[in-house]
């Protein structure tokens, strides 16, 4: 976002100079600078090519990539890194279709996006010029995107343009953040605006606190419980609250649970931390919060996957637990669960509020609660202490957990896709420092990973970044490699090997004693690709683990390296544990 003097500024057409005009291209791309863009990942296509030109011109960077969905989710994991909106730039017809996993993507994890596609020239409309979608309605792409952004801006003609910008980068930041569409026809990128067009900028948001006597009632509420919680959801990392979260949970003395996209609120070493809470969560953090008698939830929305199915007998028991959930989004609120108080608010000043009156306030005694939390934590992760360790091969997954914890800084990102690379990060991978796990939740992605860790590294060049990630999701799009030549991107990927969709083959083979359609076969033999040696092609590095031991030298070298590295590890395909419940496994039934 500009700065507060650079709005005022650049609000005064006078400051612009004559009404001379010039071409639309050239004053949006200027218009995005001031807005403080640095990158934008897309795709070229001949309607956004005018665009291009003035794009290579700017001092914004363009970040060309292979398929639009690996643009989506690398624009994702941009604004992931680094708190502002991504921007992606996609053509029409294919190139929109193609982003369209990675924007629902970013829709569902709440992430800040501008998507800025290219469409057929407005006086054609429904004569059906070249890619134009118009089966039921005149150049339609952009309905496609209705059910998954927070609004679609078709720019009908070139004195819109401006608002439409202005009103895109507004909504996607502000509120629950998500995704905005302008489509904007070819011919207005070449045509005339007065240089003076784009001088409104997005104005300043005063995010929505707790009022005192909130506060204090909610305050007083923890205080006089037997079993609190505090359960944290991605709002909470977006937010920048981790530091208010753990001060109101030690002046409260309450224990915090999280959902997967909580993960890394505490760091994993916090007395209070209970862990990940649901089907792949911990036994720990499922028992606190289904026998809590008061939870105080905040930035979640309370996922199946985090809830167990919202079956009581697991997670959570709501009621008898009597729930305060705190959200941006107020249709979250009351959605899953009844709840007592609930709270349009941002999450860290409603938790600032909270730890001003929590500090004034006598908490109960819980002299037993930290012993209780590091003995229950102990004992689950005995269950894989010998795997951490384990030489076997090909490796174990928590092996390969365990390696990347010694080698990563704590400050390094880790990226992952979906499935073991998911789960089990979620549920055994320690994370010290917030906002250094990321991962797709909501969609649950698959090929997420490879390329959100490309936008990652972009916004934090000085840090590590490396995608955990398994063979299905790393080969559904390999040119992420290639992009990241291209862009100058060391990053890592660690490629989980299991010759398979290893998580839901795990599914069809408790069911229904096999595997079909799950594995990678040829000629009925297991088939692998040599992942490292596309790597190498591409110029990058490509290594392929040969032995369990070889594993943390390797990622020792990748992180000292300039360039690209896939590393390729042969993996046991074995399941995550799940302590929690997911009805799908009632409604499989084998048949004949």
């Amino acid at each position: 976002m500009a700065s507060k003097t650079a709005s005022i500024e650049n609000a005064n057409p006078a400051a612009q100079g004559s009404g001379t005009p010039r071409i639309a291209a050239y004053l949006l791309v200027e218009y995005l600078e001031r807005l403080g863009v640095e990158v934008i990942f897309g795709l070229c296509g001949h309607t956004v090519i005018a665009l291009l030109d003035a794009l290579g011109k700017s001092k914004i960077k363009f970040v060309s990539t292979r398929h639009e969905q690996v643009a989506a989710h690398a624009a994702d994991g941009y604004a992931r890194a680094s708190g502002k909106a991504g921007v992606l730039l996609t053509h029409l017809g294919p190139g929109l279709t193609n982003a369209a996993t990675g924007v629902a993507n970013a829709a569902f994890d709440s992430i800040p996006m501008v998507v800025i596609a290219g469409d057929v020239p407005s006086y054609y409309y429904g004569r059906h010029p070249h890619q134009e979608l118009n089966l039921h309605q005149d150049a339609a792409q952009f309905e496609i995107f209705r059910p998954f952004c927070k609004r679609v801006y078709r720019v009908d003609r070139v004195e819109d343009l401006p608002r439409a910008m202005e009103r895109a980068f507004h909504l996607a930041q502000t509120g629950r953040p998500g995704p905005v569409l302008v489509d904007i026809p070819m011919d207005i990128f070449s045509a005339d605006l007065p240089v003076h067009a784009f001088h409104k900028f997005p104005p300043q948001i005063s995010r929505c606190g707790l009022d005192v006597a909130t506060a204090e009632r909610i305050v007083a509420t923890l205080a006089e419980a037997e079993r609190p919680v505090i359960y944290a959801g991605g709002g909470v990392l977006s937010g920048r609250a981790t530091r208010e979260l753990a001060e109101l949970a030690e002046a409260m003395q309450a224990p915090v649970a999280h959902s997967l996209m909580g993960k890394g609120c505490l760091r994993e070493d916090h007395p209070l931390l209970l862990g990940m809470t649901g089907f792949w969560g911990t036994p720990l953090a499922n028992e606190k919060c289904r026998t809590a008698d008061v939870i105080l939830a905040v930035g979640t929305r309370f996922a199946e996957a985090n809830s167990s199915s919202w079956d009581p007998a697991y997670t959570f028991s709501i009621p008898p637990t009597r729930l305060i959930h705190i959200d941006a989004d107020i249709a979250e609120i009351g959605r899953n669960y009844p709840t007592e108080l609930g709270l349009v608010a941002d999450a860290k000043l409603a938790l600032s509020t909270l730890v001003s009156e929590a500090r004034k306030k006598k908490t109960r005694a819980r002299e037993t609660l930290l012993q209780e939390i590091t003995v229950a934590r102990k004992a689950f992760a005995a269950n894989w202490t010998h795997q951490w360790s384990s030489d076997q091969y090909p490796l174990r997954p928590e092996r390969i957990l365990s390696e990347l914890r010694r080698a990563v800084p704590e400050d390094g990102f880790i990226v992952t896709d979906v499935g073991w690379n998911k789960n089990g990060v979620g549920q055994q991978f320690p994370i010290m420092v917030p906002g250094t796990f990321i991962t797709p939740s909501g969609l649950a992605t698959m090929g997420f990973g490879p390329a959100a860790v490309l936008g990652v590294k972009y916004a934090e060049p000085k840090r590590a970044a490396v995608a955990l990630i398994g063979d299905g999701g790393f080969g559904a799009n390999p040119s992420v490699v290639a992009t990241a030549m291209e862009a100058g991107l060391s990053v890592i990927w660690v490629v989980m090997d299991n010759a398979g969709f290893g998580t839901i083959a795990g599914l069809e083979e408790m069911h229904y004693d096999w595997s079909f359609g799950c594995m990678f076969e040829c000629d009925g033999k297991p088939y692998g690709v040599d992942y490292a040696a596309w790597a190498r092609a591409c110029g990058a590095n490509g290594v392929t683990i040969q032995a369990a031991s070889e594993l943390g030298p390797a990622l020792n070298k990748a992180l000292a390296s300039k360039l690209p590295t896939v590393i390729q590890v042969p993996m046991e395909n074995v399941p995550t544990p799940t302590p929690g419940y997911w009805n799908i496994n009632d409604i499989y039934r084998k048949g004949e």
